[in-house]
């Protein structure tokens, strides 16, 4: 099964759902295609189970079923999966196309892309070929520094 995530923003993002539909169509994507839309609309396709949001434990559950997860470029979807050992593909909303306010999230995909965690999609990339990249794409494991940034902020507090 590939989960795609859209993200909850009340802005719609069609162009990663339109990829979607592409690889489907063209035989790269032969599985089950979870999605959670949030606020975009859009045709949905046969081979698509769809849902507007996802409660936290059916999309953790969603998660650990998922052999690909396609995202939008929030960092809670691109964790959640990473931590997880998911291969995650993500392309990020970019204020260019009304999908956001602004493009904080392409600097996200490309700080993870960067460091070996996920593979990005721009709009000027085919998804498609990104699918059959992450194949044999090996995702560098993501540790994260939460304890460390605890760590710092208590300390700070507590020399006040």
């Amino acid at each position: 099964m590939i989960l795609v995530l859209l993200g909850t923003h009340e802005l719609p993002m069609t162009r990663l759902i339109d990829q979607v539909k592409q690889a489907i169509e063209s035989g790269v994507i032969t599985e089950r295609v979870v999605v959670q839309a949030g606020h975009t609309e859009f045709e949905k396709h046969d081979n698509m189970d769809v849902y507007k949001f996802i409660s936290f434990e059916k999309m953790q559950a969603l998660y650990e079923e998922a052999n690909l997860i396609i995202t939008h470029g929030g960092t809670g979807s691109i964790i959640s999966g990473l931590k997880i050992g998911k291969k995650v593909i993500a392309m990020p909303r970019l204020s260019k196309y009304n999908e956001h306010n602004d493009d904080h999230q392409k600097e996200i995909v490309e700080a993870f892309s960067t460091n070996g965690h996920i593979l990005k999609c721009y709009e000027e990339d085919q998804l498609s070929e990104v699918i059959k990249l992450s194949e044999e794409f090996i995702p560098k494991p993501f540790k994260s520094k939460r304890d460390q940034m605890i760590n710092v902020i208590e300390s700070f507090i507590e020399e006040l």
